[in-house]
């Protein structure tokens, strides 16, 4: 009983520090967790974490590296039904998304943030590898769908590459979704709550034959949006996705197995917006900022129907929806051929999007469409061998190939008040000369890569093991851009012509990539004691060169300046030390690392003044960024009833270098300028992130019970746009999430469940409208969601 108390006291006394901490900083972080959903009626002890981070099964706490485990239950448990909820549950992962295509991860602050590196620049990948069931996806924006019949998520930190896939810097997440069993089960939910969420998810897996399972598993969800639109009447930004998974698994014995797994996912939505946050002054001419524009806008002054970005409204007034939808086909098999297994992993998978944007996010007619139609089709191979066994000499090798093309038609077309809003009043250029101007085109960019990889774990001695991997990987990558400009007033003199350019213009170019790469790692770990791992580890990642797929920067005579088109490879150095812990009988589970990451050559916006064209803002390369930080998740079994987790992330990452940055919006004028961003932190990144969480059950009777779950996510303040903007600062908060369940033993339980159940308002990310007039406007948060769950299981 003493062990249980001191156990207790410090859980408590841990979580009571934790958000001391973060409330000390003024502004809160998200969150992070271990696969326990519900607490163990194991006496003994909470049970193993099993992952496959190293493509083998193996215990979360005997792999000498740092990553976060969420397990099925977990996810069902906490409403967790997409990725972006999972940053919740994850402190190390931060999720950004200005819509579905803009979708970009990043861990301990490096990968690809939506607002430095725009993820629609379809040359570029991203730093976080994004992984289904073995498959790599190429396009983050994949990840953006619910999450449907899921076992676990494993979120791998730091560079990844020697044991399967493809090379990622930053990490990688690992969804693993349920396979087939030769045990008849079947599963089915409903979900029903506020601004009319409706969710059914529904699973049957069951045997064709004493060798041949099947498994299919489906999703519907559907809400209303939460952003009303006072001009059409609409509620944007709601959601309408639809996924389908059909798997068989056939297993003649216990050394052969195949899995093929089919599945499609569809989201179409009145979606996405954004609302106003803030107004910037400029070092622009007073008439050129958005307070005199706004006031003089011909026609009637224009107002924002509110000034409170959670008043949640818009008056946006063209089109706005989103139509996207992405699939596959994938054969998973493995022969156990006695020393070895052989695995192969053979997919295909495509991704399709078009959307309607309002990108002035006004009611201003300044541009009436932007859209990019894309197709992906993406192929990839992948073939392993592992070691079987606990011997003193274990290895991991393979061999993978990956192919991708994604062609895409980038439109885009402004109205009858964008000569006003971005060029000027009527005296200076004819009123309608923007009018109807638009362009369109098509970019095709195709990319093959090949590596080879392996990892060798040696046991010199009892308690010690040595880790060496290495991986080449070779890209090549073609890149195709075309695109016309059409509509508008004829311009009757040479600056109304450069005027129309300078907004569009027309530009063909071709660029391509061929380079390759040596990266590994290497790693000691030290069993210090039976229940105590201790380690250290180095590694070298590297994420490929790209090609600017959104238009080129121009050279002094107005033409596409083809030096800009091939970004360089980011090139990350990490070091890390760690240790993995059992205490008081197995019943806590402590882990603790810390790390320091130097990224070169970091793929990010530079500004270049030496063209007389115009600003010259463009994907390149800076020298040199750090990052470094430390990371703890605390899981305890208290009771035989009651389970606790906290995990917390502290993260410090800056420019080291970035001499020629582009300049936050108060400092832009109408000239060109460059501003010296080095010794700033991070865009898109919290300082200090926490998650809280707890598992209560409670028997009625020995048919009935309650369970209880409660967690707290924590995200400190971070700066909005690479810039540093002081007008662009998202400030941090903390959501609360809970639901309480009656279950029934017989095998279905009704629950209640709250989604950020204190209604915080919070701002998800921020946008500077084109044209630099100073407005800024936000994604706010979701307002609180309630609901009531029914699920049965056979």
């Amino acid at each position: 009983m003493t062990m249980r108390r001191l156990l207790l006291a410090t859980i408590c006394a841990c979580c009571a520090a934790m958000p001391a901490l973060a409330q000390a900083d003024a502004v809160p972080a998200p969150a992070s967790n271990t696969a326990q959903a519900a607490p163990s009626s194991d006496p003994q002890g909470l049970p193993d974490v099993i992952v496959t981070a190293r493509r083998r099964n193996e215990d979360a706490q005997s792999v000498p590296g740092s990553l976060s485990v969420v397990g099925g239950a977990l996810l069902d448990r906490s409403y967790t039904v997409n990725t972006q909820q999972l940053q919740q549950l994850v402190p190390s992962l931060s999720y950004s998304s200005a819509n579905p295509r803009n979708t970009a991860f990043t861990i301990r602050g490096l990968g690809s943030s939506v607002v430095a590196v725009s993820q629609s620049n379809d040359g570029l990948e991203p730093g976080v590898g994004y992984y289904v069931d073995q498959v790599y996806h190429g396009r983050p924006a994949t990840a953006a769908f619910d999450l449907s019949d899921i076992d676990q998520v494993e979120v791998l930190r730091g560079p990844q590459g020697t044991l399967f896939g493809k090379n990622s810097t930053a990490g990688a997440i690992n969804v693993t979704t349920r396979a087939p069993t030769f045990t008849p089960e079947a599963y089915e939910e409903v979900s029903v709550g506020s601004r009319n969420f409706v969710q059914a998810k529904a699973a049957a897996s069951f045997p064709i034959s004493d060798t041949l399972a099947a498994r299919i598993s489906g999703l519907s969800t559907r809400s209303d949006g939460f952003i009303h639109n006072i001009r059409t009447g609409a509620d944007q930004n709601g959601i309408g996705n639809q996924a389908v998974r059909a798997q068989l698994l056939f297993k003649p014995d216990d050394v052969f197995k195949v899995r093929l797994i089919a599945d499609f996912t569809n989201f179409e939505s009145e979606c996405c917006t954004q609302v106003f946050y803030k107004v910037a002054p400029t070092l622009k001419a007073a008439a050129r900022q958005y307070a005199a524009l706004a006031a003089n806008v011909p026609g009637g002054a224009y107002v924002f129907p509110s000034t409170n970005p959670y008043d949640r409204v818009t008056d946006i007034d063209a089109a706005l929806g989103v139509n996207t939808n992405e699939g596959g086909v994938s054969a998973i098999a493995d022969w156990d051929v006695g020393p070895v297994t052989l695995t192969s992993v053979s997919a295909w998978r495509f991704w399709n999007w078009d959307a309607a944007n309002d990108r002035d996010y006004t009611g201003i007619q300044i541009q009436t469409s932007q859209h990019i139609p894309s197709r992906q089709d993406q192929y990839s191979q992948e073939l392993r061998f592992a070691s079987n066994g606990d011997h003193r000499l274990s290895y991991v090798g393979g061999l993978y190939f990956l192919r991708q093309k994604l062609v895409g038609h980038p439109i885009s077309i402004y109205g009858s008040q964008a000569t006003y809003w971005l060029l000027g009043p009527a005296s200076t250029y004819p009123a309608n000369l923007l009018d109807g101007y638009g362009t369109n085109g098509t970019t095709d960019f195709r990319s093959n890569s090949y590596a080879a990889f392996g990892e060798v774990n040696w046991r010199p001695v009892n308690r010690l093991t040595l880790t060496g991997g290495l991986r080449y990987t070779y890209e090549d990558k073609a890149g195709d851009y075309s695109t016309y400009v059409f509509g508008g007033t004829t311009p009757t003199t040479t600056a109304q012509a450069n005027a129309k350019l300078s907004i569009l213009r027309p530009q063909a170019y071709s660029a391509s990539v061929h380079d390759g790469a040596v990266t590994g790692r290497a790693n000691a770990a030290y069993q210090l004691t039976t229940n105590i791992l201790g380690y250290v580890s180095f590694a070298r990642g590297e994420k490929s060169g790209g090609i600017n797929m959104s238009g080129l920067a121009l050279d002094n005579n107005s033409n596409p300046a083809l030096n800009t088109a091939v970004v360089r490879p980011e090139k990350n150095t990490s070091y890390e030390i760690g240790l993995k812990t059992r205490l008081f009988d197995n019943h806590l589970i402590a882990n603790i690392d810390g790390y320091y990451n130097k990224v070169t050559d970091f793929q990010t916006n530079v500004t270049d003044t030496n063209a007389a064209a115009a600003l010259r803002t463009y994907l390149a390369n800076i020298p040199k960024v750090t990052v470094r930080g430390a990371e703890v998740d605390l899981t305890a079994l208290v009771t035989r009833r009651l389970t606790l987790r906290a995990s917390g992330a502290y993260t410090d990452g800056k420019y080291n270098s970035y001499a020629n940055g582009p300049c936050p919006i108060e400092r832009i004028g109408s000239a060109t300028a460059v501003c010296d961003l080095s010794g700033q932190r991070l865009s898109s990144l919290s300082k200090y992130a926490m998650t809280l969480g707890a598992d209560y059950e409670l028997p009625l009777d020995d048919r009935h019970g309650l369970i209880l779950h409660a967690d707290s996510s924590t995200r400190s303040n971070q700066l909005g746009d690479p810039t540093g903007s002081a007008y662009t600062r998202i400030p941090g908060y903390t959501i609360v999430n809970g639901s309480l369940a009656f279950r029934v033993k017989a095998g279905w339980e009704v629950a209640v469940f709250a989604r950020n159940l204190f209604d915080k308002n919070y701002i998800q990310n921020v946008t500077i409208q084109a044209g630099n007039s100073g407005l800024i406007l936000a994604t706010p948060s979701e307002p609180r969601l309630i609901g009531v769950t029914f699920r049965a299981r056979q």
